[in-house]
């Protein structure tokens, strides 16, 4: 049956091995059944630039998505909040289309808005600010500009830190804010919201306007293959342990 497959989250990268085994069998085994498959963010642990690309993994990655989308499947990347440097030599490279955040599809006769997620994150008032700087042409610019090893460096310092301010917030912040997802599904006026980020997979029923709408969390990936399912006459499901 003709079905289309969602996946985010997956933060591959050297120290996970066994992740990044999953996900080649995942690709080989699963994704080269559907018709399409959408990653919505963090593929990767981090970025630091298209001229990575023949890094060990990075490239790796971006060979076996190439093999993918010569298999038939079509491939779609939207930028998460670790891999949002990726750009047209890597998707190039790796046969798949860049994609905005958010993008509205029509699948199978179903309105879907598609999104990492981390937009919605609005109460995490220190991340937003975070995320409007490094998204800004000029804080790219200089950083691209820099040695690679010194990317990496600051990339991996950041980390470090930013999983120590985590410590500090609660989970009601990190998570998305009802009011921001009322105000996206209805402005967009699609039916299904589909987003990855907060690790928090789930599926919310919310009426809006007096309309139900749908809210489906992508899983982030911990040793399995898991995301989510749409086929014709089906709507969405969850596929793979959880």
């Amino acid at each position: 049956m003709p079905h289309t497959l969602f996946i985010s989250d997956l933060h591959l990268c050297e120290s996970r091995p066994a992740i990044n085994e999953i996900f080649f069998r995942f690709l080989k085994a699963e994704a080269v059944q559907a018709e399409a498959l959408y990653i919505l963010g963090d593929l990767f642990e981090y970025w630091i630039g298209d001229d990575d690309i023949d890094h060990g993994l990075n490239r790796q990655v971006a060979d076996a998505l190439a093999e993918l989308s010569q298999s038939g499947p079509r491939v779609f990347f939207m930028h998460g909040n670790r891999d949002f440097l990726i750009g047209e030599r890597f998707a190039a490279e790796a046969g798949l289309t860049l994609l905005p955040d958010p993008t509205h599809v029509d699948l199978y006769g179903m309105p879907i808005l598609l999104m990492h997620g981390d937009t919605l994150c609005t109460d995490d008032v220190d991340y937003q600010r975070f995320r409007s700087m490094v998204r800004g042409a000029d804080w790219q610019h200089a950083f691209l500009a820099k040695p690679l090893e010194e990317r990496r460096k600051e990339v991996e310092d950041y980390r470090r830190r930013s999983e120590q301010a985590k410590q500090s917030k609660s989970m009601e912040i990190m998570d998305v804010a009802a009011r921001s997802v009322e105000k996206t599904l209805r402005r967009s006026g699609s039916s299904i919201l589909i987003h990855g980020h907060t690790h928090r997979p789930a599926h919310h029923r919310i009426e809006i306007d007096g309309m139900q709408r749908d809210r489906w969390v992508l899983p982030d990936w911990i040793d399995v293959a898991a995301g989510l399912r749409i086929a014709p006459g089906t709507g969405p499901v969850f596929f793979g342990p959880r």
